[in-house]
């Protein structure tokens, strides 16, 4: 299996609820670096997995509706504890949304998956992968 990753970061502020989550329940912000991981079974007609350019753009388009945002103020999050984990989810899905539009390339339609981590420090971070 072939991979690119590309790299972005987003800067939230969110709470959660729950007794687990402590002092986190109260209004906080959050900066997670992104790595955006493309992978495919073989290379394209060019010798690529996807054109790193476009991944870097559309990476960076998805977290800009995230970027300096209120979580629990979007609608898409109501009701939802926007956890690190849950974040990689959603920015996977639009970035699979992307890659079903076209946006990242006719070549992009054959991509296996993608990986999204998100790293809240350097020493810990969460990941959601799927397939497309």
């Amino acid at each position: 299996m072939f991979s690119i990753t590309v790299r972005d970061h987003v800067m939230i502020a969110h709470s959660f609820r729950g007794e687990v989550f402590g002092p986190a329940q109260r209004l906080h912000g959050a900066t997670y670096l992104v790595d955006a991981t493309f992978r495919r079974a073989d290379l394209d007609a060019d010798g690529i997995v996807v054109d790193i350019g476009l991944a870097t753009q559309e990476l960076g388009a998805v977290l800009a509706d995230l970027n300096y945002r209120n979580l629990d103020d979007e609608p898409a999050f109501a009701g939802v504890n926007t956890s690190t984990e849950f974040l990689a989810k959603a920015i996977a899905d639009r970035l699979a949304e992307k890659v079903h539009a076209g946006a990242l390339g006719e070549g992009a339609r054959d991509l296996a998956g993608i990986a999204v981590t998100l790293h809240e420090s350097h020493v810990a971070w969460a990941s959601y992968e799927r397939t497309l």
